[in-house]
């Protein structure tokens, strides 16, 4: 069991999960973990592959159920790409039985837009997560509208934290930010990475050498991030002699036109695009 887990995953009903890709895959995966009992998780996906499908069922999870087989769903997940959105509305309304609530993890789609094709009244609660929930090292940003009662955001945050951590919003607006700072915000990591080895074969080293050091060093770095009680500038001053090395590097990379500013226009890019899918 993970650090953030708090106990054995009870939600007092079965969960719908529609769409099990590679974030909905990673939410169910983390259920399981978490303890969560394989006959109350059920998955709807049209497109899931047959060899996936057959996994599942080993493992006593339900695929493409009929709703009314599925007795009183505690939550429905909604995990399908936004564009398909409008297809995947009048699925989940089905599911939604009177108490269940449903968490919706698609980028850009408002919790009003979600709303207007779910039954009167329902409770909805807009998250979005990140690729490491797969390895339980996520951080979600979540928002639950005023429909929510506190047993039904208790359990979507159980449900979200089964991916890692849980960080809850008062302004819906601020999702778009935290789209642009961690839920895109792996793949800048992994772009950090990709960099820095060709930097390195740039440098003279041998291409193999240069990818296994930049990727050792970004783990290492994260993890020394983690596991510390200081601050990224402090961890960065340590790290920095007076006219060494690091210091040379780090007068590129702080220079008026160097990574912070760069960062700061790729975020709010990502932001003003999540802003662009709510309409």
């Amino acid at each position: 069991m993970t650090a953030h887990s708090v106990g054995p995953l009870q939600p007092g009903g079965p969960i719908v999960l529609i769409g099990a890709g590679k974030m909905g895959g990673a939410l169910l995966e983390g259920w399981l973990a978490g303890g969560l009992d394989p006959a109350l998780a059920a998955v709807v996906d049209p497109g899931l592959p047959p060899d996936a499908k057959a996994a599942f069922k080993r493992r006593g999870v339900r695929t493409s159920p009929d709703p009314d087989t599925i007795a009183a769903p505690a939550a429905v997940v909604l995990a399908v790409k936004p564009q398909m959105v409008a297809e995947a509305l009048p699925v989940a309304a089905r599911f939604m039985a009177p108490g269940a609530v449903l968490v919706s993890v698609l980028a850009g789609v408002t919790a009003t837009r979600l709303a207007a094709g779910l039954p009167d009244g329902a409770a909805v609660v807009r998250a979005m997560p990140n690729t490491p929930d797969a390895i339980a090292r996520g951080v979600t940003g979540a928002v639950a509208a005023a429909t929510v009662t506190p047993a039904q955001k208790a359990l979507a945050d159980a449900l979200l934290k089964a991916g890692g951590q849980v960080e809850w919003l008062d302004d819906e607006g601020l999702i778009d930010a935290v789209t642009g700072v961690s839920g895109s915000g792996p793949a800048y990591v992994f772009l950090l990475a990709e960099a820095l080895a060709e930097a390195g074969v740039k440098a003279g080293l041998p291409a193999d050498l240069a990818g296994r050091l930049a990727r050792a060093t970004v783990e290492g770095a994260g993890e020394l991030l983690r596991r510390s009680p200081e601050t990224p500038e402090t961890l960065r001053r340590n790290v920095t002699s007076p006219n060494g090395t690091t210091a040379a590097a780090l007068a590129v990379l702080m220079a008026d036109d160097g990574f912070a500013p760069l960062l700061t226009r790729a975020v709010a890019a990502a932001t003003d695009r999540s802003r662009e899918l709510a309409g």
